[in-house]
């Protein structure tokens, strides 16, 4: 793609991430985001979703950490309202996106892609497997059919590791996931350690690479597996992954938009890693 054409292929984004919520004011509350903060500054499991921080972090450092990384308010003074993302860092974290799937298709990694959103991202991240997979790309489905009981509000609960257009996700006991019916909105490190566990005990090959969310591309990370994907302004764990060296990408954006929302961002690394079909 000539520059030109690059300089145009942003600017559209750019335009739809604010148009979609993606980024600028974003439905993320002021509230949640700092609740979230105080509990990774906490070291609560909830917050850390799988990762385990090198040192401690305040609450004032993890909010300079989320305004020059995602675009948060930096005054610490400010409690109340709706977050933003800088629309701009989004563009820039899609393009460093792009750059690591092209590296991967080059050369032919074996990828483990996941979500805990499949009611929102699972389109996105079907779209990015079916382009690696058709690069060459073994798209790896380990502990398919696994049982995963993961903590919830409700208590431990079980659920079974699926997949669906490649991609990694729970789902109750008995449900058939699909497209229209994806699976459980989960922020749990544990489908990331099951699968991870059962590709290095079976005779396929492990992942060089982890794309997904929340506890999939932090307990990715923390593994020592590379990993990327998406992060709210309430996410600080990815963030302070990428921080610390254990994250490799962090794109700054609204994870719970409409799924056709996220159909552009899919387009545009696609174009830009030149794995459009």
């Amino acid at each position: 793609m000539d520059p030109v054409s690059r300089s145009a292929a942003a600017a559209a984004l750019r335009s739809h991430l604010l148009v979609s919520g993606l980024a600028g004011t974003v439905a993320t509350t002021r509230e949640k985001s700092l609740t979230r903060y105080r509990l990774f500054a906490a070291r609560d499991p909830r917050a850390l979703l799988g990762l385990e921080p090198e040192r401690d972090w305040s609450v004032p450092e993890l909010i300079a950490l989320m305004a020059a990384e995602c675009g948060v308010s930096a005054d610490p003074g400010r409690l109340t309202g709706q977050d933003t993302i800088d629309p701009d860092r989004t563009v820039a974290a899609l393009d460093a996106f792009a750059v690591r799937l092209a590296v991967a298709a080059e050369r032919r990694a074996p990828v483990l892609l996941g979500t805990g959103h499949p009611d929102r991202l699972l389109g996105f991240y079907a779209a990015l497997a079916a382009a690696l997979s058709a690069a060459g790309c073994p798209v790896l489905a380990p502990a398919e059919g696994c049982r995963v009981d993961i903590t919830t509000r409700f208590g431990v609960r079980p659920y079974n590791l699926s997949y669906v257009g490649g991609v990694a996700l729970v789902a109750e006991p008995g449900a058939r996931p699909a497209h229209g019916a994806p699976g459980a909105h989960t922020h749990s490190p544990l489908p990331l350690r099951t699968a991870l566990a059962a590709a290095a005990a079976g005779p396929g090959p492990v992942p060089e690479l982890v794309i997904g969310d929340h506890g999939w591309v932090c307990a990715a990370g923390q593994l020592g597996v590379e990993a990327m994907g998406p992060g709210d302004a309430d996410d600080p764990a990815l963030y302070v992954g990428r921080a610390e060296g254990r994250v490799s990408v962090v794109v700054p954006l609204d994870d719970a938009a409409p799924p056709d929302s996220y159909g552009p961002l899919a387009r545009y690394v696609l174009d830009h890693s030149g794995l459009s079909p």
